[in-house]
């Protein structure tokens, strides 16, 4: 993991199409600006997780289906 200070209004480029923007800082809480093509798609870490099992689960769900009218 590389870890970086910036203050606030400074910058990360990540590759040459995303920047993150320090917008603000305030006690344990910091504000963000991504900045990145339409076609990335961005999420918080947790909505994420929460996206991946709910796929998973719709995925055995389907499986169990496809298995049940095979019979």
């Amino acid at each position: 993991m590389l870890v970086l200070t910036r203050k606030n209004g400074e910058s990360i480029k990540i590759g040459d199409d995303i920047e993150i923007t320090i917008i603000s800082s305030k006690n344990d809480q910091v504000k963000i600006g991504i900045k990145a093509p339409k076609n990335v798609e961005v999420f918080r870490h947790e909505l994420y997780e929460q996206i991946l099992q709910e796929n998973q689960q719709a995925s055995k769900d389907i499986s169990g289906l496809l298995n049940f009218l095979k019979k």
